[in-house]
């Protein structure tokens, strides 16, 4: 991962608090973003998951930022990328990332990313990045009376609670992102809940101090959670069986510094569901309030039907 002038290289400030074990997963996840340079603006990412029915959508456009930020110079941070998910990634071939470098300004460079397997174009990507500048300064209020991260149930406590004595073999398996929901429960019998979700989120380890490799991160984070706010209004979850979810495209802008490896709040709403498809917006605040990213993502809720018995 090359790094950027605002952060010294070394290991972060925050040691990780839960063992080799969840380190380990976030160290992988770091090695799944340090893309392999093949030639002059092509790049090649591999998936760790190779049993995973697709790649995953985050880990595409975090992959995606690193490339299009490996031909950018360090004085310019991504402020901004629009992207739109084609097809399914294939988890068991590598992805190839082309970049065309559209425009270097004074102050801004403009990148196009575009992944490609099995010959075809899975996912592309814009990215816009800008010389950090003095100027206006406001924000959105964090949300308030949203408790501490440290009193939140982490992701394995929170469903051993809905599956009991159940044996899961996906439930304590090691994961990057540790996630700490505040308004959402489990459980598959429920109705209509309010159109907006809370959770806090970091990487379960410590990271090292590139700004680049802390925004990959938010960027992959950042398509967990989000789409499932859209069905919130319906009563509906993700785990249900009949309801087919893919996030079609997503949209960031980042505002202000931070770490991907401390607690960031990612406040979620659902302004609209028509047509089969649901639009969530996001906002990451850091424990100070600050507001550091905003997110937008259009997906794909549609109710699934097996194909009629011939």
């Amino acid at each position: 991962m090359r790094s950027q002038p605002g952060g010294p290289t070394g290991p972060s400030r925050r040691p990780c608090q839960d063992g080799p074990v969840q380190q380990a997963a976030v160290d992988q996840l770091v090695e799944v973003l340090d893309l392999e340079s093949i030639e002059v603006n092509i790049f090649r990412g591999s998936s760790p998951d190779h049993d995973a029915q697709r790649v995953f959508g985050g880990q595409v456009a975090g992959q995606a930022l690193v490339a299009a930020a490996r031909t950018v110079d360090g004085e310019r941070h991504v402020h901004s990328l629009h992207a739109y998910f084609l097809r399914p990634g294939d988890p068991t071939v590598p992805i190839l990332y082309e970049v065309d470098r559209i425009r270097d300004g004074r102050s801004f460079a403009t990148r196009r990313v575009v992944a490609i397997q099995h010959g075809r174009a899975i996912f592309n990507l814009s990215a816009s990045f800008h010389v950090p500048e003095e100027g206006f300064d406001h924000q959105d209020e964090a949300p308030a009376d949203t408790p501490d991260p440290e009193t939140l149930p982490d992701f394995a406590t929170r469903w051993r609670t809905l599956l009991g004595d159940r044996e899961v073999d996906w439930l304590d398996r090691p994961r990057p992102i540790d996630i700490r929901h505040v308004d959402w429960t489990p459980q598959l019998d429920r109705g209509p809940l309010p159109p907006h979700s809370r959770v806090w989120l970091r990487a379960d380890g410590a990271l090292p101090d590139d700004p680049v490799l802390h925004t990959c991160v938010v960027t992959y984070a950042s398509d967990m959670t989000l789409l499932d706010t859209t069905l919130l209004p319906h009563g509906r979850s993700f785990v249900e069986q009949d309801v087919m979810m893919a996030s079609l495209d997503h949209a960031m802008w980042f505002h202000r510094p931070f770490r991907a490896d401390e607690w960031l709040l990612y406040a979620q709403d659902t302004p609209s569901a028509s047509g089969g498809r649901g639009l969530a917006r996001g906002l990451f605040f850091d424990r100070a309030g600050a507001l550091v990213a905003s997110v937008v993502q259009e997906g794909l809720i549609r109710p699934w039907q097996p194909p009629p018995e011939r």
